[in-house]
């Protein structure tokens, strides 16, 4: 009984925004931010995070993000970083702006998916855009 291999397509998504002389547009525009011909040739990967300068447990989510990113390409990846909004619980106990900190979270995860799904990212871990 033979095999049969099947290959995912590794850029499933974000050939839409790239390929075809119709996507030039495009492709000018994400050269504008640093990519090349070859990054066109890649699977986009998204690098999401809540940076702010708001509360301590954030500040360092850039910094890490840079990490993750050398990583993605290496592996063959072009990273995409993103970022959302964060309400610090503890900055905001006892306050009117406590009651943020829950509505924020799906605000958080919303906008996130929202920016994977409109620029077509191929992955956006854990796993969304699927």
């Amino acid at each position: 009984m033979a095999q049969t291999s099947t290959i995912a397509d590794l850029r499933h998504k974000s050939r839409t925004i790239v390929e075809g002389r119709d996507r030039a547009g495009a492709r000018a525009m994400l050269r504008a931010t640093g990519l090349s011909d070859e990054d066109f040739t890649k699977p986009v990967i998204g690098v999401a995070h809540s940076w702010i300068e708001t509360m301590p447990c954030n500040l360092g989510l850039r910094r890490l993000a840079q990490h993750v990113k050398r990583g993605i390409r290496d592996a063959g990846g072009v990273p995409m970083e993103v970022n959302t909004v964060a309400i610090s619980d503890g900055v905001t106990m006892g306050t009117q702006g406590m009651k943020a900190s829950l509505i924020s979270r799906e605000v958080i995860a919303d906008s996130i998916e929202l920016v994977g799904r409109g620029h077509m990212f191929d992955v956006l871990p854990p796993g969304r855009l699927r």
